[in-house]
């Protein structure tokens, strides 16, 4: 029987990223299997491979705005804001998950702010941003219409948005928790008024998460909490995997037209 997900609210991740800042050797498994350096602390499943096509896909003009939604420790958003030489916001409801962020950036000697704010309601203005990236974490949104919107309103005038996550082989399997299975990436984006919406199934990201997951299954955690949280993850993941399929989801918001300009 998979074990119940427990309840994923800022108190629960505040707890879960401070028991990863204690535990090297979660971090060791997954930039291993993820294919990331040591210095990127990564807080989701997006590969090394996978930011390269994050980078393409969210055409950052040099000098532009990244905003980093759930950022967590802010590794995914300060590597990709590097490469595209943008400044780049963070937003995250857990404030352990930005103390470790800014701790990050300064060990790198990188620029970053990184503020609390939720998918819905980031506090920043309206068209301020460039690109909006959110990895593996819009399913979290309490509202998600709200956290589309929240996306098209920071987004300037052909600004792009990139979104990773999981669909549902079968959203009526009931098997899966309904904030995977009521996830939508393309309909949410399209509701939402954004241009050029695509979702793509990324097959080689999956299958380098379940050799992580089969790997934390197998492993003795001992008194380690998150090696604990760890397999206790790779107990349920595995238990649906077959159920989903990975993907990346872009769109741009609309431009300008020559009458509105």
């Amino acid at each position: 029987m998979s074990q119940p997900a427990p309840a994923l609210d800022a108190d629960y991740f505040d707890g879960w990223y401070a028991n990863m800042a204690r535990s090297p050797a979660v971090d060791e498994i997954t930039q291993r299997h993820l294919g990331l350096p040591p210095h990127l602390l990564s807080t989701s499943l997006l590969g090394w491979d996978g930011m390269a096509e994050v980078v393409t896909a969210l055409r950052l003009p040099s000098g532009g705005l990244l905003v980093d939604l759930a950022c967590g420790r802010g590794g995914y958003g300060l590597e990709i804001a590097a490469r595209a030489g943008a400044e780049l916001v963070g937003i995250d409801f857990s404030a352990q998950a930005l103390r470790q962020a800014r701790e990050l950036a300064r060990q790198l000697g990188r620029a970053a702010d990184f503020r609390v704010g939720d998918l819905a309601a980031t506090g920043l203005e309206s068209g301020s941003a460039d690109g909006v990236l959110c990895v593996d974490a819009i399913h979290f949104a309490q509202h998600p219409h709200a956290a589309y919107q929240e996306l098209r309103r920071l987004l300037a005038p052909g600004g792009r948005v990139v979104l990773t996550g999981w669909r549902a082989v079968d959203k009526d399997d009931h098997a899966l928790p309904d904030r995977v299975r009521k996830l939508a990436l393309g309909d949410g984006l399209a509701a939402a008024g954004f241009d050029e919406v695509e979702v793509r199934e990324r097959p080689d990201w999956q299958g380098r998460e379940r050799a992580m997951w089969e790997e934390a299954v197998a492993l003795d955690p001992g008194e380690d909490p998150a090696l604990q949280s760890l397999h206790n993850e790779g107990v349920r993941v595995l238990a649906g995997f077959h159920l989903i399929r990975r993907v990346m989801a872009t769109a741009t918001a609309p431009r300008l037209t020559a009458a509105a300009a």
